[in-house]
């Protein structure tokens, strides 16, 4: 999602769809159907092309079952949009759906995917909290397919220089970004804080490193008005304010984010794992000077936003039994380090972070693994798009305006409880 992908993706798209048109009207199987047979999968961009090569395995081994792959556009926005098209339509052209996990509680509301099986799945393989973002009202509404959690970027080489580790704590980072930057010309500290999905990732896990939640009981309370979410607020807000967080940085996605630390403007980075081995590339300015550790916390390590995907069922699906197959073939170990070595995406089995040809190749696995281990979900809520836009909406704006925390809370408080009262 955030690299474009090559022209032509529209076509397919549209002729897979309107060859799908033809077939049974949406909830009805297809006469004598036993919940078997072909079936599509439907996904965000496949940004390394991995994907044909592991549903070729599948099909080579299900010649009556074949699964066809469906690229949606790569904007996470742009994958919700016609996923939710098609899902409010009852239609059953997509049978598995790879959604973002953060998407799982508000497709499950609206009865758009299907319970699934628990023990069809080898889900005591995976990391604890992964299985979290795939449940709504304590029922398993998906299975974990990627996981993801943001690391804490920092030029080893400076820091080395001076003599100091990389922080551990909020206070440790705003020092070293106020003192030790500008003397070797760089900016502080940066995430994401553009108005968008990124943005509302680090305001949580600013929140929830503090002990906050933004929203609790499954999206039903608002819950930002606490001591604990005020601390978590004030970090980027003070951040800003004192000059630590560069103004430039309320324009950074994921790109934008990595290739100023990349190029060698920034001492420390919040990314996420994907962005490791593009800042030791060969033509990366900081190459072999850079390190990775978990996010800093108020008192200690501070605790992620969980991002990834999740596979679920289309509640329409004229053929549910394959479908949930496919998904615990995916679901394999032997795939799951596909997913890493020819994906690069962070697997959910917990044995792959520690496997040493792996972590030879992947340095940063055993400490990604403590990150996601100490992560939790983004948000859950049936109302998760409402409440993203209204995260990034008044944090951008207090941000860019230097909005004082009382004023932030009492402003995202009020916009929070309109959105849920309104579910």
């Amino acid at each position: 999602m955030r690299w474009k992908r090559a022209a032509g993706r529209a076509l397919l798209i549209c002729s897979l769809l309107f060859a799908g048109s033809a077939g049974a009207q949406a909830g009805e199987p297809a006469a004598g159907s036993d919940g078997r047979g072909p079936i599509t999968l439907v996904t965000g961009g496949d940004l390394t092309g991995y994907l044909r090569g592991v549903l070729d395995g599948w099909n080579d081994r299900h010649p009556r079952e074949k699964v066809t792959l469906v690229e949606l556009p790569d904007a996470a926005d742009e994958v919700r949009a016609q996923m939710v098209t098609e899902l409010r339509s009852h239609s059953d052209r997509f049978d598995v759906l790879n959604i973002d996990v953060a998407w799982t509680s508000e497709f499950a509301a609206a009865g758009w995917i299907t319970p699934v099986d628990g023990r069809q799945f080898p889900l005591d393989h995976f990391l604890p909290p992964v299985v979290d973002t795939a449940t709504f009202r304590g029922r398993l509404y998906a299975v974990p397919y990627v996981t993801n959690a943001g690391l804490l970027y920092y030029r080893k080489d400076v820091l080395d220089r001076e003599g100091v580790r990389p922080p551990r704590t909020w206070a440790e980072l705003a020092r070293l970004a106020k003192k030790v930057a500008p003397k070797y010309g760089l900016d502080g500290y940066a995430g994401q804080f553009l108005p968008y999905e990124g943005l509302t990732a680090n305001v949580v896990e600013a929140v929830q490193s503090a002990g906050g939640t933004v929203l609790a009981g499954e999206g039903t309370r608002v819950t930002v008005d606490s001591p604990a979410a005020r601390r978590g607020l004030s970090f980027l807000l003070d951040g800003v304010r004192e000059g630590w967080i560069p103004r430039r940085a309320l324009t950074y996605k994921e790109e934008e984010s990595r290739k100023a630390f990349q190029s060698g403007r920034l001492l420390f980075l919040r990314n996420w794992p994907y962005a490791y081995a593009l800042a030791n590339a060969e033509s990366s300015k900081v190459a072999g000077k850079f390190g990775a550790v978990p996010l800093p916390g108020p008192d200690g390590p501070g605790s992620s936003a969980l991002g990834g995907s999740n596979l679920a069922v289309n509640a329409h699906s004229q053929h549910p039994k394959t479908a949930a197959e496919l998904i615990s073939y995916l679901t394999t170990e032997s795939v799951q380090r596909r997913v890493l070595t020819e994906g690069a995406l962070p697997p959910v089995w917990a044995d792959l972070y520690t496997d040493p040809k792996l972590v030879r190749r992947f340095p940063y696995l055993p400490t990604l693994k403590r990150s996601v281990l100490a992560a939790r979900p983004r948000l859950k809520s049936p109302q998760y798009d409402q409440v993203s836009l209204a995260v990034q909406a008044v944090m951008h704006d207090a941000l860019v305006h230097r909005r004082s925390t009382d004023a932030t809370v009492a402003r995202l408080t009020r916009e929070l409880r309109a959105i849920v009262g309104r579910g």
